[in-house]
């Protein structure tokens, strides 16, 4: 399992967000850690998050069909876990919810009253440039593959979604200069112990409900890997 937390500084969304497991599986089963050359685990492979459950938890009148997207029934049918559904993969606020501030819900709302001929109608994921950080590694209705990538000096996610790639260097390379700003942030990544902690900042503001955040934000990723009791490796996203 990899275990991802989230820990942001925020201006309009809510100082403290906690997401619940989200699955990702790979499809041989194997029962031992694998590891690289230079001893650390080794989280390279073709992952799925395939996951029903909401990203929020639904109000009345919210409820949507359970099935997942026909483009994911051949996922289906392989012999690996699949998460159980849950309320929401928001956990804390404890009503499921993203507290989104005032002058954030102000904006999204503008951007959603523009003409839809206009291009800023459209978020970063309607125009396929991005899911952002984090939400590139959330489930959604299909194209939910991950690949990982990884060498002693670099990890990189490629995400099916929109085949983004996130390149992370590793072993304290300097970040980026200062005001320099992509979509997806600039990303960190060390290893503590096993576990892979991947930090992202100078990211562009967004406020899109699955990864509210702005300039400011600063989010931690945690990828621990171990073979679940059915002995398949997979990783976990809170």
């Amino acid at each position: 399992m990899i275990h991802v937390s989230r820990s942001s500084l925020l201006r309009i969304a809510a100082p403290a967000l906690l997401l619940a497991c989200a699955t990702l599986r790979l499809g041989a089963a194997q029962s031992a850690v694998r590891r690289t050359p230079d001893g650390h685990p080794d989280l390279s492979g073709m992952w799925t998050n395939y996951d029903t459950t909401p990203f929020e938890r639904l109000g009345p009148g919210e409820e949507f069909p359970r099935d997942l997207a026909v483009s994911t029934a051949d996922w289906l049918v392989q012999d690996s876990p699949i998460s159980p559904r849950r309320p929401s993969m928001v956990v804390d606020p404890p009503n499921g919810r993203v507290p989104l501030k005032r002058e954030a819900i102000e904006k999204r709302d503008a951007a959603l009253a523009l003409d839809s001929g206009s291009l800023e109608h459209y978020g970063p994921w309607e125009r396929c440039i991005t899911r952002g950080v984090p939400g590139s590694m959330w489930p959604g209705a299909y194209n939910n593959g991950h690949q990982i990538v990884q060498t002693s000096d670099f990890v990189v996610l490629h995400s099916e979604m929109i085949h983004e790639a996130r390149v992370i260097p590793l072993h304290g390379r300097p970040h980026l200069p200062a005001g320099v700003r992509s979509w997806d942030g600039d990303s960190r990544g060390h290893w503590e112990g096993d576990t892979l902690v991947v930090e992202t900042s100078d990211l562009q503001e967004s406020v899109d409900q699955t990864a509210a955040h702005s300039e400011v934000a600063h989010i931690v990723e945690r990828f621990h890997l171990t073979p679940d009791a059915r002995g398949a490796r997979c990783w976990r996203m809170i």
